[in-house]
């Protein structure tokens, strides 16, 4: 297992890693993951875990706006045949340790309420992630916006 910076050519993978999840239309993972590799000012960043030459997940994360050290992993995907095989928790060690390096102090992680997301939430928990926020009906009636923090600072 390899987790890298991602590049063009995990796109067409990655995108079957999105079908598999119903994360998000994989149609749109060209336009944004395009900032990133064009290297023109994008601020963003995405790491793919690579096994056998093959991408099989993902996550990007983005700084948040307005705050001092702040990242939002906005997006976390393995293929489903692979959940639970270290892939996830290693994509969000690697995402840690990069943010640590460029002296960031904090990664939330937003997810949903809904019974659907508990696997997600539990993960989250399990890489030592905090619930920190919810808010009720933020996504649509009855599925709360879950927010998960972590301290990326020495304790």
């Amino acid at each position: 297992m390899i987790i890298k910076l991602t590049e063009r050519g995990d796109i067409a993978d990655l995108q079957d890693v999105l079908k598999g999840t119903a994360l998000f239309p994989s149609e749109m993972l060209p336009d944004l993951v395009a900032g990133f590799l064009s290297g023109h000012g994008s601020d963003k960043l995405w790491l793919t875990c690579e096994i056998d030459g093959n991408a099989v997940g993902f996550c990007y994360a983005a700084p948040e706006e307005l705050t001092q050290g702040t990242w939002n992993m906005r997006a976390i995907a393995v293929l489903p045949v692979l959940q639970g095989t270290g892939c996830g928790t290693a994509i969000i060690a690697t995402l840690e340790a990069e943010l640590r390096e460029r002296g960031q102090r904090i990664l939330i992680a937003d997810t949903s309420g809904t019974e659907a997301f508990s696997q997600t939430r539990a993960f989250y928990r399990k890489t030592g992630y905090t619930e920190e926020a919810r808010i009720r009906d933020f996504w649509g009636k009855g599925d709360d916006k879950v927010v998960f923090w972590k301290s990326l600072e020495a304790t």
